[in-house]
């Protein structure tokens, strides 16, 4: 048995129980967890806010050991240590095809399959984002496993999965920064904080942090921040008094509000670009006049999972995180254990910390 964090139903509080995880099945491994990340996407998962079959196994930002394969698979094998894919590319439909494996049609198919049982009374379980990383081990896709490269230390490679191939796309592929460009970062949760350090690390500035809490510029200007911006209704100009009266070249919300979207699109200079990483709900309307778009020319983008190829990307982002460049563990506020989780959904909402972490 397999002790997890289970969701009942959809605004149900999580519990702590044992579960039956089977062996893998053909193309699938099983992985014990090193560590998991709370992120605030699980929280909407838990609400309803993302669609998700419940009872389930949320999670999604995991690192581990395979600790077995099932038939054919032959991309990891037995003791190697892997990061979880979310959102795997199945490389055969038309956005695979066009290279923009982010929006891959199938990506999300493993979450709407039953993978294992609670203990108590045989209940189906579905794994939560495909993954289902709130738990001690978790059976996944093939394809979900991703090798974890050298010299990433195993607990912190958990933020790599979510938070970091978050916050790295959207400035490097969906804004596409350039060295010198001002960028502002709109709240400093997890995301918000690893897209910081990608600002930082593109030679961005000036680069102003965005967030409800005062008590966050700490995090945000270890993280790369050189400004500092508590949200208000004078933000957008407080932003472009920061950025020679212009406005920022780039901002990035990883809120999901609407408000927060469109203050984020005010804040950017005429022909700025605004990346929209944030989960908001259906009711959350944005509005703009035909005038001002014609007038403004600024881009506003969605971002899917930072419009990463995680394949690719991860090299890239393991040589920074060896050389120093990108701190890992400064992401992280709170090392947690599984029923700690709760907590960690109740300091989201109030807007409290970076990211808590799992430790099995």
């Amino acid at each position: 048995m397999v002790r997890a964090a289970v969701l009942t139903a959809v605004n149900a509080p999580l519990q702590l129980t044992d579960i039956d995880l089977p062996e893998p099945g053909p193309g699938q491994v099983r992985i014990r967890l090193a560590a998991a990340g709370v992120c605030h996407s699980d929280l909407s998962l838990s609400n309803g806010t993302l669609r998700q079959p419940a009872p389930a196994v949320l999670g999604h930002e995991g690192a581990g050991t395979v600790t077995a394969v099932g038939e054919g698979v032959t991309r990891v094998a037995t003791g190697d240590q892997v990061i979880l894919n979310w959102a795997p590319s199945c490389g055969e439909c038309h956005f695979c095809g066009i290279a923009e494996p982010w929006l891959c049609a199938r990506a999300g198919a493993a979450a709407e399959v039953p993978y294992a049982t609670l203990a108590a009374d045989g209940s189906a379980l579905y794994p939560g984002l495909g993954t289902a990383a709130f738990a001690e081990e978790t059976v996944v896709p093939a394809r979900a496993a991703l090798p974890l490269p050298d010299g990433v230390p195993p607990v912190d490679a958990a933020l790599l999965g979510c938070a970091v191939l978050t916050g790295w796309g959207a400035v490097h592929h969906s804004a596409r920064v350039r060295a010198g460009e001002s960028v502002a970062v709109f709240g400093a949760g997890g995301v918000g904080l690893a897209t910081l350090q990608a600002a930082r690390i593109a030679g961005a500035g000036p680069i102003v942090a965005v967030d409800v809490s005062a008590e966050k510029e700490e995090l945000a200007r270890s993280a790369g921040a050189t400004e500092f911006v508590v949200a208000g209704d004078d933000t957008a100009k407080r932003i472009r008094k920061l950025t020679g009266g212009q406005g920022a070249d780039v901002a990035v919300e990883c809120v999901g509000r609407a408000q927060t979207i469109r203050t984020a699109w005010s804040s950017t200079r005429r022909g700025g670009r605004t990346t929209v990483v944030g989960i908001g709900g259906q009711d959350q309307q944005v509005t703009f006049s035909a005038l001002e778009l014609f007038y403004f020319g600024r881009t506003l983008s969605g971002c899917v999972y930072g419009n990463s190829d995680p394949a690719q990307d991860l090299p890239v982002i393991a040589e920074h995180v060896r050389s120093g460049a990108l701190d890992l563990s400064a992401l992280v506020t709170e090392r947690i254990g599984l029923d700690g989780i709760p907590d960690a959904f109740d300091a989201m909402l109030a807007g409290r910390g970076g990211r808590a972490l799992i430790v099995y």
